[in-house]
């Protein structure tokens, strides 16, 4: 006689139902983690051929400088007018669409001379202003119980793909028959991979689909803790951007060869693998990230300082240290920005208003430490500008990291 099934068993088709979500589950993190790897190799694999995009294109000093800062001044400049597009379309669809777009920069300022070197650039910079914005209202909306774990795993994406292109582009402008116009080419290849695997992508539950009310997407700046969250994603960003810029000239001035300097810049990007995701699942373990966010910006401060002023028999040890806490800072600001928002609607919002402000913050922090070197003739004012800004990314990150969350009404 057989045995009738225990009530609280799941059936074979609850089973199979519950398989295949998991299926998806894994599936959409793997597209995530390969959409964040594209969005740093046009930023960063520039850099290593600049001089050889220099001088077949005689380009100025000023227009390096405005080529530099254009990527960055897109993703502030589009930013905030992103979770309006979900009006339109969705999350899905416009995360797709951009990866097309990325893949077209890539291509124009590659292979079409200036024009389509500073084309390129401001194609490549807004469609990848559009994924950022948007990936963390889509992690928070797939993902709700473990946004700010997922947004460390974003976050480490982001930084791998980074350290790939830093540590390949040179071998690739290398090779037989190649030039940088070929390098920096390459990556339109990934690009169009991952368009391929995300259109793939099952488009999600409802709240995919549906944007933020346009009250939402603004009111989100009358809010104190919003603004909070803003100002130290612009502040921890600009001393980033600082170390990605400066750094090796800083290190050729204290009397490092070029290639050590250029070595000492990717084991900091390097090393930044291992907080950007350590770091992120540390502050997720409570609902206050004060502690963890204090402990990576001593580490900061405290690499920074060694790499200006300390022996150079400590330099790599100094440079590993900052390395950690650049890679925790920024997976923990990213993560705030899922962490401060009560659902995916106010989430996109504050991405908006965080990347977009934040990101036009941190522009301008390469081009003060320019002036600052040009008017002083030394690095002390930029020692003095590089602790200025870390406090205050230290002030408004012991405001942004208290549990509380945003609320989108009157009285916030």
């Amino acid at each position: 006689m057989q045995q009738a099934p225990h009530p609280n068993t799941p059936s074979r088709a609850e089973q199979a139902d519950e398989a295949s979500l998991v299926q998806s589950r894994l599936a959409l993190i793997l597209a995530l983690c390969f959409v964040g790897m594209n969005l740093r190799p046009v930023l960063i694999s520039l850099g290593p051929v600049l001089d050889s995009v220099r001088l077949a294109l005689d380009l100025s000093a000023a227009a390096i400088g405005f080529l530099i800062t254009l990527p960055v001044l897109c993703f502030g400049i589009f930013a905030p007018f992103v979770p309006r597009l979900l009006r339109y379309r969705s999350a899905h669809q416009l995360i797709y669409i951009n990866l097309l777009t990325l893949a077209v920069g890539i291509g124009l300022r590659s292979l079409f001379g200036v024009t389509g070197l500073f084309a390129g650039t401001l194609v490549a910079g807004a469609s990848i202003a559009v994924i950022m914005v948007l990936l963390p209202s889509l992690i928070k909306a797939s993902f709700p119980a473990q946004a700010g774990a997922m947004m460390g795993v974003y976050s480490t994406a982001l930084c791998l793909g980074a350290t790939i292109a830093a540590a390949t582009t040179v071998p690739l402008e290398k090779l037989p028959g190649s030039n940088w116009r070929w390098a920096l080419a390459f990556w339109l290849i990934p690009a169009l991979v991952c368009a391929v695997v995300w259109r793939l992508q099952p488009t999600g539950g409802e709240s995919l689909r549906q944007g933020p009310a346009s009250s939402s997407a603004w009111q989100v700046y009358k809010n104190k803790l919003a603004w909070q969250v803003t100002l130290f994603m612009g502040l921890q960003s600009s001393i980033a951007y600082c170390v990605f810029g400066w750094l090796p000239l800083i290190l050729i001035d204290r009397g490092l060869s070029a290639l050590t300097a250029g070595f000492v810049l990717s084991v900091t990007m390097a090393v930044q693998l291992i907080t950007s995701l350590t770091g992120a699942w540390a502050a997720t373990r409570g609902k206050d990230q004060r502690a963890v966010l204090a402990v990576m910006l001593i580490a900061t401060f405290l690499g920074l300082a060694g790499v200006l002023y300390g022996s150079l028999d400590l330099l790599w040890v100094y440079t590993c240290v900052m390395g950690l806490g650049l890679g925790g800072v920024f997976s923990i600001a990213l993560a705030l920005l899922v962490l401060r928002a009560p659902n995916a609607q106010v989430a996109a919002a504050l991405s908006g208003m965080a990347q977009g402000g934040g990101y036009i913050i941190a522009a301008t922090g390469p081009l003060i430490v320019g002036l600052l070197h040009e008017y002083f003739g030394h690095w002390h004012g930029v020692a003095v500008f590089f602790a200025l800004v870390l406090i205050g990314s230290f002030y408004f990150g012991m405001c942004a990291g208290r549990a509380r969350y945003i609320r989108l009404d009157p009285e916030s």
